[in-house]
């Protein structure tokens, strides 16, 4: 599925450099931003289900557009910043390790168990030895 995702974003963006290569400027985002709406909202028949290679054109988009020209797009820019905030905190997220003493296996507790259970008194004996 990245691989996917990885080329439709690529693919976006050849062709959004190739149009701002074209005359560039404001209009020209706003333009590619109301294509991409356009091409979305035709795969819905209800509110738009997007996808997230749909979220990170508009993401993207809105960091080249001025802020006045967001209304430019389909979702309003609290969306737009809710989704660039979710895309950093995905990328600092570090994973949660249990602090202390990691958990000894059931198989391992079981046979310690048996053990000491078979030789109570081999435990003293071995302290004695030492």
């Amino acid at each position: 599925m990245s691989a996917s995702l990885a080329y439709m974003v690529l693919r976006q963006i050849f062709q959004m450099l190739t149009q701002l290569a074209r005359d560039g400027g404001a209009k020209e985002v706003e333009l590619l931003v109301l294509r991409h709406q356009v091409a979305v909202l035709r795969r819905q028949v209800h509110r738009p289900d997007l996808q997230p290679a749909d979220r990170l054109v508009p993401a993207a988009l809105s960091r080249l557009l001025p802020r006045p020209q967001w209304p430019a797009f389909f979702v309003t820019p609290a969306t737009l910043l809710r989704w660039h905030r979710n895309l950093i905190a995905q990328y600092w997220t570090y994973p949660h390790a249990r602090p202390g003493r990691p958990p000894i296996d059931r198989e391992l507790r079981s046979l310690v168990l048996r053990l000491a259970s078979e030789n109570p008194t081999g435990a003293i004996a071995a302290c004695r030895v030492g």
